[in-house]
């Protein structure tokens, strides 16, 4: 039997999700003409609906009041992750180095220096 629907005389009630309710209450915002087939479908009333709005702007402005703008605090890395990069970085400088000895050379020998 469909929940929500009278078992035995004891209306069962219908437990939503959180994700179930915001799909629920963005259905009725894209679609206003039709939100009483949309609350017969879903068995809630029109307070469900206003409350769930509610309670998604609410979170919305703290959400949105929680984030500050301008440069994002540095992520924190692993002292072995860090150190690995600065070898990595540092045979990179080395091997630049010996590129740039041999390009100096290369170029005196077609300058004729």
């Amino acid at each position: 039997m469909e929940s929500g629907q009278q078992q035995d005389g004891i209306r069962k009630r219908r437990h939503l999700s959180g994700e179930q309710r915001y799909q629920i209450l963005e259905e009725v915002k894209r679609s206003p003409g039709k939100k009483g087939e949309i609350l017969r479908r879903e068995g809630l009333y029109t307070n469900d609906i206003q409350r769930y709005a509610e309670v998604s702007r609410e979170a919305s402005i703290k959400a949105l009041s929680q984030m500050r703008p301008g440069k994002k605090k540095a992520r924190e890395i692993p002292l072995e992750t860090y150190e690995a990069l600065k070898r990595e970085h540092e045979d990179q400088e080395r091997t630049l180095a010996a590129f740039m000895v041999e390009y100096m050379a290369l170029k005196k020998k077609v300058n004729g220096e």
